[in-house]
């Protein structure tokens, strides 16, 4: 005769929560060796599991979510501070929510409230060193001594990096750019350009395509600002911008987001800053889930940025011909 169900649940809660107990007694007799590998199994689940928030289509329910990850992330860091996939997690995560949640939050306020711009500019430098700073632990792991090396000869540590480094140097190299992004007045960090180069020139070098062409997307805009840019620079950052596309298949939107304001500001072009940026919002930003969340986010740039065109281009009544409407890329 079966026992009946009532009975046999419980029976089975109790041998579970006998096991448990087992269990914690265990980890309390070995020490931290059991502890450190529950750490770093936790750690490779929670460092891949990323896929939900750049697929999500709501960036204020992401942006609220993601401190208590970045948090929990810095928590295991300080149990296993090698884990190489917590650093670049914590690395390009801190580099994202800086970026995504801080900085262009500062960029929107600025023209009404540049006290609280700069407030939130400050904040995101912090932000963006803490993200740098875990860059080059990660580099550490598997060249010692990488971060002192970096200062003192940057092109000679980078070429130190293999194509498992790749991840890194770019994260780090954007972290670090974003630094100087939001501190121009500041001399001691605008002087660390060189290292940026060395890094973003390895990982190019290594592995030009990285990550759907995010190495040609930070080259769009490095080209024009790097240490002894030539007049060519805009043809680079064309070429850049083209395998950008070639790479995303035209459905990515920071791009076209990204040229427009690293080139076509400059250059005062402000045809082709509608043309860019109208590519930009013509990309559906459900036909590549896994882009989803960052396309919407660079969507709403792109509009804020065509609201300023008149502050941004210097002759407006007299601006070039507009450009014609380009169909949604393919």
């Amino acid at each position: 005769m079966r026992e009946p169900v009532n009975r046999l649940s419980c029976r089975c809660a109790l041998r579970r929560a006998r096991c448990v107990a087992s269990l914690l007694v265990i980890v309390a007799l070995t020490g931290c060796s059991i502890r450190k590998v529950a750490v770093n199994k936790l750690g490779d689940a929670f460092a891949g599991s990323g896929t939900s928030f750049a697929s999500d289509n709501d960036p204020e329910l992401i942006g609220a979510a993601v401190p208590f990850s970045l948090k929990l992330i810095e928590s295991l860091l300080e149990q296993t501070p090698n884990h190489r996939a917590l650093l670049l997690a914590a690395s390009s995560g801190f580099t994202q929510y800086s970026y995504v949640f801080v900085q262009q939050q500062a960029d929107m306020t600025e023209a009404h409230d540049v006290e609280a711009a700069k407030t939130m500019n400050d904040r995101a430098r912090l932000l963006y060193m803490r993200a740098r700073d875990y860059g080059v632990r990660g580099l550490e792991t598997r060249h010692k001594g990488f971060g002192a090396e970096l200062r003192q000869n940057p092109k000679d540590a980078a070429a130190r990096c293999g194509k498992l480094d790749v991840p890194f140097l770019y994260w780090t190299a954007a972290a670090w750019g974003s630094v100087i992004s939001v501190s121009k007045d500041d001399p001691e960090l605008v002087a660390d350009q060189p290292i940026i180069g060395a890094l973003i020139d390895r990982a190019a070098a290594l592995d030009p395509d990285f990550n759907d062409g995010s190495i040609q997307q930070f080259l769009i805009t490095y080209e024009s600002v790097r240490p002894g840019a030539g007049a060519n620079h805009e043809a680079l950052s064309k070429q850049h911008f083209d395998r950008a596309v070639e790479l995303t298949k035209g459905q990515m939107v920071s791009p076209y987001v990204t040229y427009a304001e690293s080139i076509s500001i400059p250059d005062q072009n402000r045809a082709e800053f509608d043309s860019m940026l109208k590519q930009a919002l013509a990309i559906d930003v459900n036909a590549k889930l896994e882009w989803r969340l960052a396309n919407i986010v660079m969507q709403r740039r792109a509009k804020w940025l065509l609201s300023r065109e008149d502050e941004l281009f210097l002759d407006p009544a007299g601006a070039a011909p507009a450009a014609p409407a380009p169909s949604a890329p393919q």
